[in-house]
């Protein structure tokens, strides 16, 4: 059994990144995974201040904020996958924010390396390269920080609550579980 950390950006409570991270979870949950889901589109999680004193005050961030909740679970995980809708062609900010204050670990030379990562994604345009201003950056911060990708699920053309249900994104991300 191996813990996986879900960060998810959709405020949205009934939306589309829900029900595929919900797929996901079940899905992992039923092979003996422990599933931890940080919102942090509904979390309070500041940008980095770069102030470099990570670590140093007890918690991840000197600047407490819900970071922090989350800090110690992303060090234990031997998984993470992030979860979000495109806005405006990139993540959404609050989970831009949860990426950003990654740089913590590095700056307290916490290893989190080797760790199985996989992003989930759905936007609202129907063209599949909108969603390149999440996997690319994933990409790059995956391969800095050596994480093994084991998956992406990006589904294109929902926007409506329920429109996910028209596409196999739900079925992509329950057998992205296995992979983990």
């Amino acid at each position: 059994m191996s813990k996986i950390v879900v960060i998810t950006g959709s405020p949205r409570k009934k939306g589309n990144t829900t029900a595929i991270v919900q797929a996901f979870a079940d899905a992992a949950e039923a092979r003996g995974h422990d599933v931890v889901r940080f919102d942090a589109a509904l979390s309070n999680v500041g940008g980095c201040h770069a102030c470099e004193t990570c670590f140093q005050s007890g918690n991840a961030c000197t600047y407490d904020d819900d970071f922090n909740t989350v800090a110690p679970d992303i060090l234990e995980a031997d998984g993470l996958v992030f979860a979000a809708p495109v806005y405006w062609y990139s993540f959404p900010g609050q989970v831009k924010n949860v990426i950003d204050k990654l740089y913590s670990f590095c700056v307290a030379e916490k290893d989190i390396a080797g760790k199985k990562a996989a992003l989930i994604s759905c936007c609202e345009e129907d063209d599949p390269a909108v969603m390149d201003g999440l996997s690319k950056p994933f990409a790059r911060i995956a391969d800095l920080v050596k994480w093994d990708v084991v998956g992406e699920v990006l589904v294109p053309g929902v926007l409506e609550e329920g429109a996910i249900e028209r596409t196999d994104g739900c079925e992509q991300a329950a057998a992205l579980a296995a992979k983990f």
